[in-house]
Formats: C-alpha cells, sequence, structure tokens
C-alpha cells in the first residue's frame, strides 16, 4: 500500500486524535473510515445529481409530469397498504 503524508493544523489533528480514541480506533484507522465515508458520499452525492439532472432532461423534453397530489395520495395508500393505482403522467400544466 502506498503511503500518503497528510499534514493536519495541531489542533485537528488533537481533535481527530480525541476522535479515533472515543470510537476504539488508532488515528490511521479513523482517518482511513473518514476518507472512505466522505468518498462515498461524494459519490453518492454525484449519482444522486446525475439521476436528478437525467430525470430533468425526460422531464423538459416530454413535457410529462406526475402532480404532487396524485403522488402523494398513492404513495400515502401504499404505506397504508391499500390497494393503490399508479397515477399517470401528463403533460405540465402552469397554474
Amino acid at each position: 500500500m502506498p503511503t500518503t503524508t497528510i499534514r493536519l493544523p495541531e489542533a485537528l489533528k488533537a481533535r481527530v486524535a480525541t476522535a479515533a480514541k472515543r470510537a476504539g480506533k488508532s488515528v490511521h484507522s479513523y482517518l482511513l473510515d473518514a476518507i472512505a465515508d466522505k468518498t462515498r458520499q461524494d459519490e453518492r452525492r454525484t449519482d444522486f445529481d446525475q439521476e436528478a439532472e437525467a430525470r430533468y432532461s425526460n422531464l423538459a423534453s416530454s413535457g410529462n409530469s406526475i402532480g404532487w397530489d396524485d403522488m402523494r395520495r398513492y404513495l400515502r395508500d401504499r404505506a397504508q397498504g391499500k390497494k393503490a393505482t399508479p397515477p399517470v403522467a401528463r403533460k405540465l400544466t402552469r397554474r
């Protein structure tokens, strides 16, 4: 495994050491977990942004959407265990 040097300000270094001790981990292990968590978070955010962009692009090109009232009713019925018919997309209109 290659080595990477991270220079931390003393105050942050002390905080990391305290947090690692509290978590029952070495500073090294704590930092690896923190980097992995942050990387996973950024990857998920990128996936979310890409999905949102694709959905918006689809909405913009088709003009079809499902109204929030219809979707909320559908989701509420499903959550309550009722038989629910999925709402039908329709052309987006302004109120």
